[in-house]
C-alpha cells in the first residue's frame, strides 16, 4: 500500500512531450514541487542533458547547475526543478537565454531569445480577488501573485512583468484580432488568430480561432 506522495516515475510513464528513450533507462528524474505540474513541465535536468547537450550524466548536470542557471531572474541549483512555458532559462556562463514553448506536436521546444526578451516575462491571469483590509489581487498561471493590479485587467489577460522590478509594465486583452497559442488540448502548440469568443456561464468558455492557412477551430 503506498504511504504518502509518489517519489518515483518510470520512464514509460513519463510525459510524452519531455521525448525520453524509453530503451534508455529504467527511471525518469521526477520533478521536485513548484509551480508547474507534472504533466506541464521540463525539470532542468532534462534541459540541461537532453535538449542542450550540456551534460552526460546527472552527475554532470549538477555540476553545470552551480549557481549558474537563473529561472525569471532566480538562481535555481535543484536539477529537478520544474521549468515549464515561456519561463526564462538564463545560462550566465555561456550568455544564453531561452524560452520553453510548445511545438506543433506538443512537445517543448527550446527557443533562443536575445538578452531584452530575457529582461521580461508573459503570464496568463488565472484569478482576481479582493483579500484582506480590501486590497485586490491577481494571480498568474504560475501561482504568482501580485497586489494593487491595474483594474483595467481581467481574467485570461496577459501581463507582461519586469523580472528585476517584479512590476507589471504591460498588459494584453484577450480580444478578437490578437495572436495567441494553445497551451493544452488537442491543438496544443498552434499559433493562430482569435476571431471570436463565446461565454458558457457555468461551464468552460470557447474561442474561435483561425490559422495562417484559413482553417478555423474552436478551444
Amino acid at each position: 500500500m503506498a504511504r504518502g506522495p509518489q517519489k518515483h516515475l518510470k520512464q514509460l510513464a513519463a510525459p510524452k512531450h519531455w521525448m525520453l528513450d524509453k530503451l534508455a533507462d529504467v527511471f525518469a528524474p521526477y520533478p521536485s514541487t513548484g509551480p508547474r505540474k507534472l504533466r506541464e513541465c521540463l525539470s532542468l535536468i532534462i534541459f540541461l542533458r537532453n535538449r542542450l547537450k550540456y551534460a552526460l550524466t546527472g552527475d554532470e548536470v549538477k555540476i553545470c547547475i552551480q549557481q549558474f542557471i537563473k529561472i525569471n531572474g532566480k538562481v535555481r541549483t535543484e536539477i529537478t526543478y520544474p521549468a515549464g512555458f515561456v519561463d526564462v532559462i538564463s545560462i550566465d556562463k555561456t550568455g544564453e537565454n531561452f524560452h520553453p514553448i510548445y511545438d506543433t506536436k506538443g512537445h517543448f521546444a527550446v527557443h533562443p531569445i536575445t538578452p531584452e526578451k530575457a529582461k521580461y516575462k508573459l503570464y496568463k491571469v488565472r484569478k482576481i480577488f479582493v483579500g484582506t483590509q480590501g486590497i485586490p489581487h491577481l494571480v498568474t498561471h504560475d501561482a504568482l501573485t501580485i497586489r494593487y493590479p491595474d483594474p483595467l485587467i481581467k481574467v485570461n489577460d496577459i501581463i507582461q512583468i519586469d523580472l528585476e522590478t517584479s512590476k507589471i509594465t504591460d498588459f494584453v486583452k484577450l480580444d478578437t484580432g490578437n495572436l495567441c497559442m494553445v497551451t493544452g488540448g488537442a491543438n496544443l502548440g498552434r499559433t493562430d488568430v482569435i476571431t471570436d469568443g463565446e461565454r458558457h456561464l457555468g461551464s468552460f468558455d470557447v474561442v474561435h480561432v483561425k490559422d495562417a492557412n484559413g482553417k478555423s477551430f474552436a478551444t
